[in-house]
């Protein structure tokens, strides 16, 4: 981003993002307050990230979490492109799932963020999250069917980030099994996500039972760590694997995306490597902050990349 010389007051100023001029505002505002992280190194960071993470939100629609005064206050979701959207964002009209099973005519009109100025305009809103489906919109702005698979690994308390990195390697020699390989990706908040590249696209239905399937199966192998269940209740001490988030409706954290924690930590790829250690040792893998990241890119590369 380069500043132009024009401001309009202490708390404004106009950028110039790849021939997109963006007022920014309240660069000084504390968002993370635990490490007295500002709008400005958000902004930042998601510059700097850019390159690695907009070829994973290429195409598919985002819902946002903003946190208009920093993690500490309330939050909200945010699917619909909201009023005053720039004419020159991308967007796609998507119908809601009650349209598309023959019960209601919704719609929703998410931005598509398949640029630098598209990304750091929705940042410039306070949206450090930034989620997305399994599949992807189409050159005629329909969705297609999904392109991959994601099994989210949810521990339930005692149990933590050392058990999800055990469970992984579970479920990547069940992914195997199928032909399937997983890439890993540290949440950001308590535990793992698990990707893998769908050789052909299939109907979210089906990428949703693909998934089920696996953790049922490891809920039966291994129940006395694993669960396929959703109540709250069963999960104390196990790990959840959440095989839901492959609905055609439901959306998981963006690789790469900032998390509204109490610090500033990213969903973060991985190495299978880091997580055999993780699963060895408690304390042999944690959540990722945005510096230890970029630094992580710089020296590695995309881990995510196919």
């Amino acid at each position: 981003m380069t500043p132009k010389k024009e401001t309009y007051d202490k708390q404004e100023v106009l950028v110039d993002v790849e021939g997109r001029t963006l007022k920014i505002s309240s660069l000084d505002k504390v968002l993370f307050p635990r490490t007295g992280t500002t709008k400005g190194e958000v902004l930042s960071y998601y510059a700097q990230i850019a390159p690695v993470l907009l070829p994973h939100l290429q195409d598919r629609a985002v819902t946002r979490i903003r946190f208009p005064h920093g993690v500490q206050d309330m939050s909200f979701f945010e699917k619909n492109a909201p009023s005053g959207t720039p004419s020159w964002v991308r967007t796609a009209t998507v119908p809601t799932t009650g349209s598309r099973s023959g019960k209601g005519d919704g719609v929703i009109t998410f931005p598509i963020v398949d640029d630098l100025a598209t990304l750091t305009w929705l940042v410039n809103l306070s949206a450090l999250e930034l989620h997305v489906h399994q599949w992807t919109v189409g050159r005629n702005g329909r969705p297609r069917h999904a392109d991959r698979l994601v099994i989210d690994l949810d521990p339930g308390e005692p149990a933590g980030l050392h058990e999800c990195c055990q469970v992984a390697l579970m479920v990547r020699d069940k992914l195997a099994d199928r032909g399937l390989t997983g890439k890993p990706v540290t949440s950001g908040s308590k535990g793992l996500h698990l990707y893998a590249d769908l050789p052909k696209r299939l109907p979210s239905d089906d990428s949703t039972a693909l998934a089920k399937e696996l953790a049922e199966e490891l809920q039966g192998e291994h129940a006395q760590l694993v669960t396929a269940t959703m109540t709250k209740a069963r999960r104390s001490g196990k790990v959840f694997l959440d095989w839901s988030q492959n609905a055609g409706s439901k959306t998981t954290i963006s690789p790469y995306s900032l998390r509204g924690k109490e610090r500033p930590f990213v969903a973060a790829p991985v190495s299978w490597e880091e997580v055999e250690a993780g699963a060895e040792d408690p304390e042999g893998l944690g959540q990722l902050r945005f510096d230890e990241v970029l630094a992580r890119v710089a020296e590695h590369g995309d881990l995510f990349a196919s």
